[in-house]
């Protein structure tokens, strides 16, 4: 099976958010393939469960909304490793809040969601792109920051930002003379993950498992896809363009925001799902 010349055997991969759900799978996936993996999370007890099931891993109790402590899981995997072909910056929380409620939830999310991939890139990038060797940086984003439902405003705000931050590093990296540096946003769909997990004990017949978005993922990366836009089992990525399009729909045609959610757009919207 083809693969990104960074994903091969003896080359080091770190994944914060890595004790469940896609970052987890993505462990497992790196492992598989004869690569040495470097978990991190805040929550301790799971790293401890992630290491037990994965075996011979370094894992690092890793708060990602802290320069800090991303710096020092930096210092850990090369101590132990000596480099770092693959960063994923996976680490994400959600939680529900209102434009003007929640004050300490809108804090958390973005320090998280956002401020985690920015420290990510920070503590990592410099000393990835002197290594001679192409390098991977995955920034784990969300539909909900390209087409912003309604409901979850932080969270769409912080995974937004995680769009733009990734779209802005390629743009740098692939400018950089001799750079093999990528990077590349993972947009999942549907996921059965812990945090659905907590709320829905069976997984839903429309979602994925981490395990399928890591597989696309790896094929996507194989092709040089910088956006890794995921389906699952409810929605297509004809769908996911739809939804898209009609999102910034409403600035170039200055529809209010968020129209598709609108009573007086709402039949519209769905004729324009229908039609194209």
């Amino acid at each position: 099976m083809k693969q990104h010349p960074a994903l091969k055997p003896g080359h080091v991969a770190v994944i914060t958010g890595g004790a469940d759900g896609i970052g987890l799978a993505a462990a497992k996936f790196y492992q598989s393939i004869g690569m040495d993996v470097s978990i991190a999370d805040v929550n301790a007890d799971g790293l401890e469960m992630a290491q037990t099931e994965l075996g011979d891993v370094l894992t690092v109790n890793t708060d990602v909304s802290r320069l800090s402590s991303v710096e020092e899981l930096r210092d850990k995997t090369y101590e132990r490793f000596g480099r770092v072909d693959v960063l994923m910056n996976n680490a994400g929380i959600a939680r529900p809040c209102t434009s003007w409620s929640s004050y300490e939830t809108w804090k958390s999310v973005i320090e998280t969601n956002l401020w985690g991939v920015i420290n990510g890139i920070h503590s990592f990038v410099p000393s990835m792109m002197i290594q001679d060797s192409p390098g991977l940086i995955i920034n784990t984003g969300s539909k909900q920051g390209i087409t912003t439902p309604p409901g979850n405003p932080a969270y769409n705000v912080s995974k937004a930002g995680v769009k733009v931050a990734t779209e802005a590093l390629q743009h740098e990296l692939r400018g950089t003379e001799g750079c093999k540096l990528s990077a590349h946003l993972l947009v999942p769909g549907f996921t059965y993950t812990g945090m659905i997990k907590a709320v829905i004990p069976e997984q839903p017949d429309g979602a994925w498992t981490p395990e399928q978005v890591i597989s696309f993922m790896a094929d996507s990366l194989a092709n040089g896809d910088f956006y890794i836009l995921c389906p699952d089992n409810d929605t297509t990525r004809e769908t996911d363009n739809k939804r898209m399009s009609w999102a910034m729909g409403d600035l170039i045609e200055n529809r209010p925001p968020l129209s598709r959610w609108h009573p007086d757009y709402q039949a519209q919207f769905n004729q324009f799902m229908e039609d194209q």
